[in-house]
């Protein structure tokens, strides 16, 4: 990490952290919903880390051939969401969304379309609580599917063409009935980290000045504006 780095103090992780925690629990309750199941979260982890190291880290988890749903982001901070599954769980969350007497034939004919449409209900969710909680509003890029290993998947071009360090974001869930699992992931580069911390420092002080004046706190309600075909 360069002296140039926008790091984050303890207290900006901590407020990250949370603000993704809320986003990250409404995409799992909008899954839970599409397949009918508790889904279960682990605890968000926060890493500055070179596309290498990201690409590592997810590879140490998972050596089967990975499916992803990636929608870029623009606005007050820029970056990439990801919705990132083994081969194996992506069939099996078409066939738990379109019902359970769906076959695997059926299930690999609909999986494209049917993991876009999935990924674009959880990241629009996760991506747009975390932008009301922050009072700004994002473009979402329509979901592209993508396959391949770590390293292909996090291959991530930034508008200012930064490709070295970034903010990564991951979150691990699972379904426990269903072989279902996998993680949401975000990227973002050193400049829109840069304009997250000063967002993250705004909703720090809005909330110390709230609690010293009683002030009730506005509900993250989603709002995120979608980008044209």
């Amino acid at each position: 990490m360069t002296a140039d780095t926008p790091a984050l103090d303890d207290l900006e992780r901590d407020a990250l952290t949370e603000l993704v925690n809320i986003g990250v629990s409404r995409a799992a309750a909008a899954l839970r919903k599409m397949i009918g199941e508790p889904v279960v979260l682990s605890v968000p982890a926060i890493e500055m880390l070179d596309r290498a190291a990201a690409a590592s880290l997810i590879g140490e988890r998972e050596a089967d051939h990975l499916v992803a749903v990636k929608q870029d982001f623009t606005g007050a901070f820029s970056g990439r969401a990801m919705l990132i599954f083994p081969q194996g769980s992506s069939l099996d969350l078409v066939r738990a969304v379109a019902g359970a007497g769906m076959s695997a034939e059926d299930a690999a004919e609909l999986e494209e379309e049917a993991l876009a449409e999935t990924g674009n209900v959880i990241l629009n969710r996760c991506i747009g609580t975390m932008a009301n909680m922050l009072h700004r509003s994002l473009a979402l890029s329509l979901p592209e599917v993508m396959r391949g290993d770590g390293a292909h998947l996090l291959s991530f071009e930034s508008n200012t063409g930064d490709t070295g360090l970034v903010l990564f974001l991951y979150i691990n869930f699972f379904v426990r009935s269903r072989n279902i699992r996998g993680y949401i992931a975000l990227l973002l580069d050193l400049q829109s980290l840069a304009a997250l911390k000063m967002l993250v420092r705004e909703f720090i002080d809005s909330v110390i000045g709230d609690e010293e004046g009683g002030a009730p706190r506005a509900g993250p309600d989603d709002v995120l504006e979608a980008e044209a075909p």
